[in-house]
């Protein structure tokens, strides 16, 4: 996902908050991840889940947000 400023996406609340908030919603059966690109002005959004459905929507929703900041 494209971004202003990768270095912000890490310190930014509503991101922390977003993260934290599909890692509750998967509980035990997934993982979010969000990594800035070393060389370029990207962050990568990925959900793991065992419904690839839940997945998509929680990484559609978190790169939305990201690419907001």
């Amino acid at each position: 996902m494209p971004v202003s400023d990768k270095t912000l996406v890490a310190s930014a609340p509503e991101i922390r908050d977003a993260v934290t908030e599909a890692e509750r919603i998967l509980g035990d059966t997934g993982r979010v991840l969000l990594r800035p690109s070393g060389t370029e002005q990207l962050v990568r959004v990925m959900v793991e889940a065992t419904d690839p459905a839940q997945a998509r929507q929680l990484a559609d929703d978190l790169a939305k947000r990201v690419s907001s900041i």
